[in-house]
């Protein structure tokens, strides 16, 4: 399985001095399996690992009584495993992190006492032990941030290396393949999590693919009541169960109310932020401004959304069948297009775009804005080949940004600083934005039927 991230792993190996890596992402992205099998074992002569989830007593007092200093630490290891420690072979693995805060305070004196070691740190829920005033490195480590698979790493998965190398390209290209047809709505159902693609891939078993989902999310449930007290938890859960029912209801921003009859934003504040920092959802906040630079600077921390992490996960979670998928167009024509604005957005997240939303009053609300360079650009989701946005054309209207985006099943189109883009085609998409960002007029070979 090819993960893109493997590029940066080895930028940070092959580095002269290198502060240490950690790696985060949300539970069962492949961070072990990512650190451990594509990076460790291919491109280092010895991997030493250690999961901090259940460690040896002896870990243990080796961190938590005496000095955290590296020579310390590196000659305990060495005796530990019989082996010698040799930088540029070895890379030294401590796995979920957070469990034992006193290695994570070690990696500081790693970057100033022995850069020239390669030890790198994965956790899946550091951010909410960050949260919880354990002693973090600032300015002392190097983080890289690992999310589900994208859909160019699902059709990696699938063997279909040629069909991406000819988008990747070519992306300008406008035809229907039939094959990256299936395969997006194939990713639409199973998502991207390494063990439900590495399943779909060996068995196309849709029942395996339940199964899977739904053990995931049980996992995740579990974690709410394991790391957090009882009442927490109970809030934490209503949160994460509400989400399908916050997309249905098409709000221009999270209802507290859709949680609970009569809940307030204060109750449930600490239970959304914990399922942020856990990775487990994304929150995107409203901008007051759609025409100010830097976007940060307006937003509105009131108001904001919540997306799965996963769409494959979101859609086990919202209990959506495959046949809604499978079915030509179905998928596009109920839940008010929640699943193509999660796929985008997981798209988009891929690259770590921070995006935010804009809503004008009641009248206009444009489902993604994000900053690129100078230039702010607003993002339309169509769910189906209907492509009129009202809303897009008010933002227009109002900002007359440089490009506008809309993803569609259209395909893909330019027209007056309005570029359409395929769902299918959402990986390629910075390509295109870079190469239709400054023109100035339509582009007489791609003329587009519909603005909005």
């Amino acid at each position: 399985m090819q993960r893109e991230i493997l590029t940066q792993l080895l930028a940070w190996k092959n580095r002269s001095e290198r502060k240490p890596l950690l790696l985060k992402g949300a539970r069962q992205t492949g961070k072990t399996y990512t650190l451990r099998n594509l990076f460790g074992e291919q491109y280092f002569r010895q991997v030493v690992y250690f999961n901090l989830q259940n460690p040896d007593p002896w870990f243990i007092e080796l961190f938590n009584e005496g000095s955290i200093q590296p020579r310390r630490i590196l000659q305990q290891l060495e005796l530990r495993i019989g082996a010698d420690i040799i930088p540029g072979e070895t890379l030294i693995i401590f796995d979920e992190i957070q469990e034992v805060p006193r290695v994570l305070t070690s990696l500081k004196y790693f970057a100033e006492e022995a850069p020239e070691y390669h030890i790198a740190a994965a956790g899946s829920l550091l951010g909410v032990f960050l949260h919880q005033d354990t002693s973090y490195p600032v300015g002392k480590v190097e983080t890289l941030y690992l999310e589900p698979l994208n859909f160019r790493e699902f059709l990696l998965a699938n063997h279909q290396q040629r069909l991406v190398a000819q988008i990747s390209h070519h992306p300008e290209d406008i035809y229907s393949n039939g094959a990256l047809i299936d395969a997006f709505r194939e990713y639409l159902f199973t998502g991207g999590m390494p063990e439900v693609v590495d399943d779909w891939v060996r068995h196309h078993s849709v029942t395996s693919v339940d199964t899977l989902q739904a053990e995931i999310l049980e996992a995740y449930r579990s974690d709410f009541s394991k790391y957090v007290d009882h009442n927490l938890a109970i809030r934490i859960r209503q949160v994460f169960e509400s989400l399908p029912s916050q997309f249905a209801k098409n709000n221009e921003k999270f209802l507290y109310g859709v949680v609970k009859s009569g809940a307030r934003a204060r109750e449930y504040e600490m239970a959304i932020e914990w399922l942020v920092d856990a990775g487990i959802v994304r929150r995107i906040f409203r901008v007051a401004r759609g025409d100010q630079l830097p976007l940060k600077s307006y937003l509105d921390r009131s108001a904001f959304k919540l997306y799965f992490l996963d769409v494959g996960l979101f859609r086990a979670l919202a209990g959506i069948p495959i046949e809604a998928i499978s079915e030509k167009n179905t998928i596009f024509d109920h839940f008010n297009g929640l699943i193509a604005e999660q796929y985008v957005l997981q798209e988009l997240a891929s690259s770590r775009e921070t995006l935010y939303y804009w809503v004008n009053g009641s009248s206009a609300e444009v489902d993604f804005v994000y900053q690129s360079g100078m230039h702010i650009i607003p993002i339309e989701v169509k769910s189906g080949e209907n492509v009129y946005a009202k809303s897009l054309r008010s933002y227009r209207d109002r900002y007359h940004p440089i490009l506008s985006l809309r993803f569609s099943l259209k395909e893909l189109e330019y027209n007056d600083g309005l570029l359409n883009i395929p769902l299918y085609k959402t990986f390629v998409s910075s390509k295109l934005i870079e190469a239709y960002l400054h023109l100035d007029g339509p582009r007489s070979d791609n003329n587009l039927d519909e603005a909005p």
